[in-house]
């Protein structure tokens, strides 16, 4: 059985690493996580619940995340009216809706400077 997600909730964790084997080893050695590669550059991290669903990923960059930290990604079943609900409500829209296996995904940045990630199929 799959989670359904949702909407509004939060929904996923992305954490950048600089180098995805060791983090994959890591995670794996230290919580007994399993991952789902989607390439060279990204894993999925599995949900311990078994249904095929995923909690979070480890994204591969050069550096770490400018803001530090891990990025908090919520769902929505409406992503173009919760991006114009971020802006009507005083958030920055910072990267626009683009597609991502699973969906679309946008980043906003809230009143105090917080980035987070909404996605929606």
């Amino acid at each position: 059985m799959t989670t359904t997600p949702v909407h509004h909730s939060i929904d996923y964790v992305e954490l950048t690493v600089t180098d995805l084997d060791a983090a994959k080893d890591f995670y794996a050695a230290a919580f007994g996580w399993r991952f789902v590669d989607y390439g060279p550059e990204y894993a999925g991290i599995a949900s311990r619940l078994g249904d095929g669903s995923e909690v979070g990923g480890l994204l591969l960059a050069s550096t770490p995340r400018s803001s530090g930290g891990p990025l908090v990604l919520l769902y929505s079943d409406a992503l173009d009216a919760t991006a114009d609900a971020i802006t009507r409500a005083g958030g920055v829209v910072t990267v626009p809706a683009y597609p991502f296996p699973g969906g679309r995904r946008l980043h906003f940045t809230d009143p105090a400077g917080n980035e987070l990630g909404v996605w929606g199929a």
